[in-house]
């Protein structure tokens, strides 16, 4: 029996490694113009920004700028509705002082960049082994059918899209899951890690006919105390 499920288990991850194009962010390996992401589309980091911009580089010495380059792109994600265009990397290519080439190269080595569209709730399921061995495949392939879509692929009411996400350090919880909240711009933007799938469920059905999901079933993670504490209902 035992040698059944382990079996049955190693064919399951086999085929998860058999899969191209996994991660939500290495969608592509090659940018290709589009209307909505191309050089030429103008693009600059909002006031409020352009200081958050100056604190960041004050972190750093003024010949070691590429340093915030990480920090710099995640602010032009957060700002951008959760996505980054070219048009947005050859920006902080600027402001860093670098070839565009190099902050591709970052953009297109994390999986927390993404470089296509997201949803404004952008699901993301644990790809890590103990999550798939504790069932993180069956999750998204349930995750695509409720919402109706692909793979990198966003819900028409552009709510939901589903991608994954690498280790969260919570493998005793597993399987796990973890929603991008950008509904709020760089100032309110969160991740929600769910524990119990069943709240998790709830929280997707109530997003769906272009209702906004029930918020009281989220919780984050307190760094001090490493227990999941309820979000207060909004």
């Amino acid at each position: 029996m035992l040698a059944r499920l382990a079996a049955s288990r190693f064919n399951e991850i086999r085929q998860i490694f058999r899969q191209p194009s996994r991660a939500f962010s290495t969608a592509l390996n090659y940018h290709l113009d589009t209307p909505d992401n191309n050089p030429k589309l103008p693009w600059e980091f909002t006031e409020a920004n352009q200081a958050k911009v100056k604190e960041i580089l004050s972190h750093y010495p003024s010949n070691y700028k590429q340093s915030a380059t990480i920090p710099l792109l995640d602010l032009a994600q957060q700002q951008h509705g959760g996505w980054l265009p070219v048009s947005a990397m050859d920006a902080v290519a600027k402001i860093v002082e670098v070839p565009p080439i190099r902050v591709y190269e970052v953009a297109t080595f994390y999986s927390m960049f993404n470089r296509a569209k997201v949803g404004k709730y952008h699901l993301l399921v644990c790809g890590t082994t103990p999550c798939m061995i504790r069932g993180s495949r069956g999750i998204e392939e349930a995750l695509l059918k409720h919402l109706g879509v692909k793979r990198n692929e966003v819900t028409p009411d552009g709510l939901f899209s589903v991608g994954e996400m690498e280790c969260m350090g919570c493998c005793v919880n597993a399987p796990m899951i973890t929603v991008a909240d950008y509904s709020n711009g760089s100032e309110g933007y969160t991740y929600n890690y769910f524990v119990r799938l069943s709240s998790f469920f709830v929280f997707l059905g109530g997003g769906g006919g272009g209702l906004l999901p029930i918020h009281t079933l989220t919780c984050y993670i307190d760094v001090n105390s490493g227990r999941c504490n309820p979000r207060e209902s909004s």
